[in-house]
């Protein structure tokens, strides 16, 4: 199968910050399927690093307060591109990101303070039948697959 996976959990420094967050689990989900490195930020045109963003409703608002809802809105339509065209029925994407956050982002108050909520990518993907997962519940998938 092919999985749509943030490219930071698979060891690519594309976060805001110029790191990545590789994830152990992402190495075993690669071992059964085949998966396609994504990042919606930089896909939509922003640098690594860049100043960090957070959703405020249907906006994407970074610190400097520069709204980069367009940048996040066209890098969700090229991972959206790639899963069609690679035929992705599933995302593991990074949890709580204004790009591809799964059910819980930050607020957009810059404080650390979580919501429910989706990030761009996400529900994006969601929104055309995809399924999006965060890297805690790759578990999950991996369950899934094998039964």
């Amino acid at each position: 199968m092919n999985i749509l996976v943030s490219a930071c959990l698979l060891g690519v420094a594309c976060r805001y910050d110029g790191k990545s967050k590789p994830h152990a689990a992402v190495e075993k989900l690669m071992a059964q399927h085949h998966l396609i490195p994504v990042c919606g930020e930089i896909f939509g045109g922003l640098p690594t690093p860049r100043t960090p963003a957070e959703r405020r409703g249907e906006r994407v608002i970074n610190r400097d307060g520069v709204d980069v809802t367009a940048q996040y809105c066209r890098g969700a339509e090229e991972v959206l591109r790639l899963a069609k065209q690679y035929h992705c029925t599933a995302a593991v994407l990074k949890e709580r990101s204004p790009s591809c956050g799964s059910g819980e982002i930050y607020d957009g108050s810059f404080t650390g303070t979580l919501t429910d909520g989706w990030g761009v990518t996400a529900e994006l993907l969601r929104e055309n039948g995809i399924r999006v997962v965060g890297e805690s519940r790759i578990a999950e998938l991996l369950k899934e697959e094998t039964v």
